[in-house]
């Protein structure tokens, strides 16, 4: 049974970790906010590029081949996964989550055929453990993410797809949905989806007059538009991070509230049996001396 010394370090040391959760999770709080403005931000950019980029592809699709190398489609297997994680734990299944949608990914293909560029310290350490290649890897930027960040990344496999060592390259990451939700999202990045492009179904693009002309226009929007979309998946992600923090360091935090509760009760109850046994020892003892002097 434990002693009172014992249950009083444990409750000083559940009391240390509190304090720990709840300033991480205030922490957590005030980034989010930051990290959720930017978010909100930057979708009508990004919803608005794509929009863009459809109408303008949609003009210019012709029967003779495709107006750009990003938007050649290829019969070949070779599929490269970007995988976005968080370089710290901590955040409930929020990286588990993504490496657990990879894993699936990787499974469903043939191994020698997936390259993967890797976003982040969690799902680096996993993969490598794992045995997977990584031809790429991102990690200790996401306090200061920036723009030229989602460059580097997009730079990095419209290289590749160029120079025809893929032919497929798609994005997972988390998509921020609200403080406690985030969904594991995967995008097709390349070749640039037919839906996205001005595809069957899609309103008539509108006729317009291009200058310096559509190709020239499509060598520098479409680069832009795969960075746009980068930078904006890499800023969900952040979003989500923080979110899944704070929600589970208020966990955490409330736990820890409910197990000093317990071990209080415990406390009392050790004490109150301590005080109980010393004054049986006491009124024992009395009697003992009355019964020996009354001899």
């Amino acid at each position: 049974m434990a002693t009172l010394r014992d249950i009083r370090r444990r409750i000083r040391s559940v009391e240390s970790t509190q304090k720990i959760t709840r300033a991480m999770k205030l922490v957590a709080a005030a980034k989010l906010r930051r990290a959720q403005e930017r978010i909100v931000a930057a979708r009508p950019y990004a919803g608005k590029m794509a929009e863009l980029l459809g109408n303008l592809v949609a003009g210019t699709e012709t029967g003779d081949g495709a107006a750009h190398p990003l938007l050649e489609r290829r019969e070949g297997p070779r599929r490269q996964i970007v995988v976005v994680t968080a370089d710290r734990g901590l955040a409930g299944a929020f990286n588990s989550n993504v490496i657990r949608r990879a894993v699936e990914l990787i499974r469903r293909s043939s191994a020698p055929d997936v390259t993967l560029i890797v976003v982040g310290r969690k799902g680096r350490d996993f993969l490598r453990r794992r045995g997977h290649t990584i031809a790429h890897e991102m990690i200790g930027f996401w306090d200061r993410l920036a723009y030229g960040h989602a460059s580097e990344l997009a730079d990095r496999f419209m290289q590749h797809y160029v120079a025809g060592e893929v032919d497929e390259v798609h994005l997972l990451y988390n998509e921020f949905r609200s403080v406690a939700v985030q969904r594991p999202v995967c995008e097709q990045l390349l070749p640039i989806p037919r839906s996205e492009a001005g595809g069957e179904g899609t309103a008539a693009p509108a006729d317009y007059l291009y200058e310096p002309g559509p190709a020239a226009i499509l060598g520098d929007l479409l680069p832009r538009h795969l960075r746009t979309q980068v930078f904006r998946a890499l800023m969900e992600s952040l979003a989500g991070e923080y979110g899944a923090r704070m929600t589970a360091m208020e966990a955490a935090t409330k736990n820890a509230k409910e197990m000093i509760g317990v071990l209080s009760i415990q406390y009392n109850k050790a004490r109150q049996e301590k005080i109980t046994k010393e004054l049986l020892d006491i009124v024992g003892g009395a009697e003992a001396l009355k019964q020996g002097a009354e001899a």
